[in-house]
């Protein structure tokens, strides 16, 4: 399968190369260091599961220079989707898929505005991976998967045959019938994480430990449940659940990356999970006072980041 990766970080370097180890024909869009690093030595991947190397992989700055292909994952930083989505058009034909693999809810709907609807889908991964230096990733472990369904939900012949793409990668990659689901229960999971650890400097492992602070991520999850339900949203019963199961089955040092990059003065995500959820409330009418006082504490963080 051909597949174009916009951007080689810790999520599309780490997937591309699985997939191009595998046998699909991948190319990387990528630029500055990154570009010459994969170009003078591929990349590396550190893991639990083995470390391996692709080199010669096939990386440019130029998406014209490889026309169409049959899917392009968007693996950028939330605030990057819009100039991804001007780089896109040469590499689509009728049946193309882009697969936007980013943080928050918002990238397909920005792809759209520059694609139309009709290449567009939704995705999501878990991969704990961070980039230890350009074409170099580090991944820590736990289960590597990847989800993607077409945004108006039903069977996908053409997310059948990327899916089947990853048989042998070690990532599990499915197709889902309702896709919104699986993103918002995705943003749950990352917003109270990165919102509830960079407002008390802790990694899970604290604020998960005390009452006062389980309380107001509960307090967090209704809101941004109440968010999703006003736009349609099916939420389950399972959803707090698998929710508060996942953070306590976490190691008590882990951290989110859009906590790391506000720690570190770094511009982050915190708009596309934390300030997305405000401004959708606001648009539906439903009051988000907890998740809106954890967005408002970071944002001096974040504001710093970006006047450097």
């Amino acid at each position: 399968m051909r597949i174009a990766v916009i951007g080689a970080g810790a999520v599309g370097g780490h997937f591309g190369a699985r997939l191009a180890r595998a046998g699909n024909d991948v190319s990387f869009i990528a630029r500055g260091r990154t570009l010459v690093a994969l170009r003078d030595a591929g990349i590396r991947v550190e893991s639990p599961l083995g470390d391996f190397a692709v080199d010669p992989v096939s990386a440019t700055d130029d998406p014209s220079q490889l026309g169409p292909v049959d899917a392009v994952l968007v693996c950028v930083k939330a605030w990057q989707v819009p100039e991804a989505a001007a780089a896109i058009p040469p590499l689509l034909r009728a049946d193309t898929c882009v697969v936007p693999l980013c943080n928050g809810i918002e990238a397909a709907g920005q792809l759209e505005q520059r694609l139309g609807q009709r290449p567009v889908v939704g995705g999501l991964c878990h991969s704990f991976s961070m980039v230890l230096a350009p074409g170099q990733i580090q991944n820590y472990g736990g289960p590597l998967l990847i989800e993607f369904g077409e945004l108006s939900g039903g069977p996908s012949p053409r997310l059948d045959r990327l899916a089947a793409a990853f048989e042998g990668t070690g990532v599990q990659a499915s197709v889902s019938a309702d896709i919104q689901l699986g993103l918002w229960a995705k943003l749950l999971t990352v917003s109270i994480n990165t919102g509830m650890g960079a407002a008390t400097r802790s990694p899970v492992g604290v604020w998960r430990s005390h009452p006062e602070t389980r309380r107001l991520a509960q307090q967090a999850m209704d809101e941004i449940m109440a968010v999703g339900a006003a736009r349609g949203v099916a939420f389950t019963a399972a959803t707090k659940d698998s929710a508060w199961a996942l953070w306590d089955s976490m190691h008590p040092t882990a951290a989110t990356s859009i906590q790391r990059d506000l720690a570190d003065g770094r511009p982050s995500e915190l708009d596309a999970v934390l300030g997305a959820v405000v401004r959708l409330g606001e648009a539906a009418g439903v009051r988000t006072p907890a998740v809106g006082f954890l967005h408002s504490i970071l944002l001096p963080q974040e504001r710093a980041a970006r006047a450097q």
